[in-house]
C-alpha cells in the first residue's frame, strides 16, 4: 500500500532532523522519503489515557509533524499506573495540557493541537477532517462507533486499540481498503455487560504494548508498505494476552451488509451514539432508585433498618471493606434471593455504582417485590462523602 501522504506535501529535512531521525533513515522501509512523510503527516489521537499515552510519545519521537489530541478529562492519581504521558505533578490538570507539555518536551518541533472537549456527533467531522489518520484510544463503545463512522464518511483510516484486564486488541479499520469497526461489531453489547477498566481493572503495561502496536501501524500507513508482504493490520484483528504472553490473529472480512461501508449503506451521517449503545433511559423502563452516601449514613445513624448488599468479588472487597454489608457477588444474586427480606429496603453497592444496577435488574426479573436502591457512586462515593479513612480506588 502506498503512503496516504501525498507527494506534494513533502518538504525537506533539516540537518538537525537528519541527526535526530538517523536510525529511521538507515531503514530501507523508511529512509529519507518516509521521514519526510512522517514530518508532513497529521494524526489525531482520540483519548490521552492508557493507549493515547504511548501513541503520543512514540509518534512524537518518530517525527510525526502534527499531532492532535482530543480529551475532556483531568489527570487523576489512579491514571498514573498506566498513563505514562502524565506525572504525579499533573494530577488535577486537563489531560490535553499535560500531554501537550510532554510531547513538546520529547519533540519541540512537533505541532500539537489540543481539543479539550468530548468528541461527539456535532464536532467529530469538523475535527477529524483536518487529519490524515485517526488513532482510537477510547474506552467506551459510543465513541468507538462515532470514530468509526466519522472515519468511514471522511475516508480516513482508523487505527483501533482496546484493553481490558490482561487482554488487548488492535486493528486498522479503513473502509477504502477493507472492513470497518461495524463489520467486526455490528451492534454494541448491552449497556454495562462489559465492565470498564475502572471496574474490571487493567494491568499497567498492557496499554503500553497495545498503544505501541497502534503507533507502529500509524507509522506504516504514513511511510507506506508493500501489500503483498501482508504488513498491515487492515483486515486483521490482533489479539494479545499479556498474562499468558500469547498473540492470536483473526482475519476480518468486509461485510457487504455493513450499514455504513457495505454495498448499500444506510448510514450517511453521524447518529446519536448514546441512544445507539442503549445509554439513554427509556421512558418505559422502571427507573432505578438511588441513595447517596450521606442519605444512607443518616438512615443508619437513625437506626432505620436497611439491608446493605455488597456485590463485589472477594479480592475487590479486600481493597475497601464496607461496614455492615452482606456479601453476595453479582453472579450469585438470583439464587440467593431467599436471603433478602422484602419488608426492609435493600441498598446495593459496588465500586462506582454501575455494576450494582445489574443486581437490581436481576432481582426484579426474578420477581423480587421489596424496595431496591443503588448506592450512588458506590464504595468510592462513601469514601469521599462519609468515611475519609476508606481508600478510593
Amino acid at each position: 500500500m502506498n503512503s496516504i501522504i501525498e507527494e506534494s506535501r513533502l518538504i525537506s529535512l533539516t540537518n538537525e532532523e537528519i541527526a535526530r531521525y538517523s536510525r529511521h533513515l538507515l531503514l530501507l522501509e523508511v529512509g529519507i522519503e518516509g521521514q519526510k512523510r512522517l514530518k508532513a503527516a497529521k494524526v489525531l489521537l482520540v483519548g490521552t489515557g492508557g493507549l493515547g499515552a504511548p501513541l503520543a510519545l512514540y509518534l512524537a519521537a518518530s517525527g510525526v509533524g502534527t499531532i492532535g489530541i482530543v480529551d475532556f478529562d483531568f489527570v487523576e492519581e489512579s491514571n498514573l499506573q498506566r498513563q505514562v504521558i502524565h506525572s504525579t505533578r499533573d494530577v488535577g490538570r486537563p489531560k490535553v495540557a499535560s500531554a501537550q507539555e510532554r510531547i513538546k518536551g520529547i519533540n519541540p518541533k512537533c505541532n500539537v493541537i489540543t481539543y479539550n472537549t468530548m468528541l461527539n456527533s456535532g464536532n467529530a467531522l469538523d475535527i477529524i477532517k483536518e487529519y490524515d489518520i485517526v488513532a482510537d484510544g477510547t474506552d467506551n463503545y459510543q465513541t468507538r462507533y462515532l470514530v468509526n463512522d466519522a472515519c468511514v464518511l471522511l475516508g480516513k483510516p482508523n487505527v483501533y486499540g482496546s484493553v481490558f484486564q490482561f487482554e488487548g486488541q488492535v486493528s486498522v479499520f479503513f473502509a477504502k481498503e477493507g472492513p470497518c469497526y461495524r463489520c467486526l461489531y455490528p451492534e454494541p453489547p448491552p449497556p454495562g455487560l462489559v465492565p470498564s477498566c475502572a471496574e474490571g481493572g487493567v494491568v499497567g503495561v498492557l496499554p503500553g504494548i497495545i498503544g505501541c502496536i497502534q503507533a507502529n501501524e500509524v507509522i506504516k500507513l504514513i511511510t507506506g508498505f508493500r501489500e503483498e508482504d501482508g504488513a498491515s493490520l487492515i483486515g486483521r484483528l490482533l489479539l494479545f494476552d499479556a498474562w499468558k504472553m500469547k498473540f492470536r490473529e483473526l482475519v476480518l472480512d468486509k461485510e457487504s451488509a455493513c450499514p455504513i461501508c457495505g454495498a448499500n449503506p444506510t448510514i450517511h451521517e453521524l447518529i446519536d451514539y448514546e441512544q445507539f449503545c442503549g445509554l439513554k433511559k427509556s421512558d418505559e423502563a422502571e427507573p432505578i432508585e438511588t441513595i447517596s452516601a450521606t442519605e444512607l449514613k443518616s438512615r443508619l445513624d437513625a437506626g432505620v433498618p436497611v439491608q446493605i448488599i455488597d456485590i463485589r468479588e472477594p479480592h475487590e472487597r479486600a481493597i475497601a471493606k464496607f461496614p455492615n454489608a452482606k456479601s453476595i457477588p453479582l453472579g450469585q444474586m438470583t439464587r440467593r434471593i431467599d436471603e433478602f427480606d422484602p419488608a426492609i429496603d435493600s441498598v446495593f453497592i459496588c465500586k462506582i455504582g454501575q455494576r450494582s444496577v445489574f443486581a437490581i435488574h436481576a432481582l426484579r426479573e426474578a420477581g423480587y417485590k421489596g424496595r431496591l436502591l443503588n448506592l450512588k457512586d458506590g464504595v468510592n462515593g462513601w469514601a469521599r462523602e462519609v468515611d475519609r479513612l476508606l481508600p478510593v480506588y
